[in-house]
């Protein structure tokens, strides 16, 4: 390798590893726990619906069964599903710390809601509501790219305080 080629691959490592040091924090909305209490192992065991179709309700956790991850608290359905989120948390956390992946297309944080969701290429996505659904399944594939050129930005932003638009969490308070 060249002195340049060496230099370059070097600064891009230490962009890379100073990304990491200011991440976000999850998403928390006023349940206390991380993708509002609900397991997101067991969105992995879901079906998923067809674009345009409303996914299976998401699977509540239980208060009792926990693991922290980045900031967060995340509740789980079963001990099982705890100790698969253990042994790689950054398969099953939602992407974008649990805010709107419309939302973050946009430019911004917005807040998660877990019952609007998709998993798209083995990543776990939320929307904020019904019709920001409709947007992002328009072209998921371009809003995603958005998304992923955006998030280096916002990424370290405080994390949204808002709460999720005509939602209430079937899930445990922490």
């Amino acid at each position: 390798m060249t002195r340049f080629a060496l230099t370059l691959a070097a600064a891009a490592t230490a962009l890379s590893f100073a990304g990491q040091g200011f991440a976000g924090e999850q998403y928390v909305d006023g349940t206390g726990f991380a993708v509002s209490g609900y397991d997101v192992v067991a969105y992995f065991d879901l079906p998923q619906n067809a674009v345009g179709a409303d996914q299976p309700a998401a699977v509540p956790g239980r208060a009792e069964i926990t693991a922290d991850y980045n900031g967060a608290t995340f509740a789980f359905a079963t001990e099982q599903n705890r100790d698969t989120f253990l042994a790689d948390p950054a398969k099953y956390v939602p992407q974008y710390d649990g805010h709107c992946a419309y939302g973050v297309a946009k430019g911004g944080k917005v807040p998660g809601n877990p019952n609007l969701w998709r998993i798209v290429d083995g990543k776990l996505y939320l929307n904020i509501t019904e019709n920001v659904v409709s947007f992002w399944e328009e072209d998921i594939p371009g809003n995603i790219d958005l998304a992923q050129n955006n998030w280096v930005s916002i990424e370290p932003e405080d994390r949204s305080t808002s709460p999720i638009p005509k939602f209430t969490s079937s899930a445990p308070v922490k």
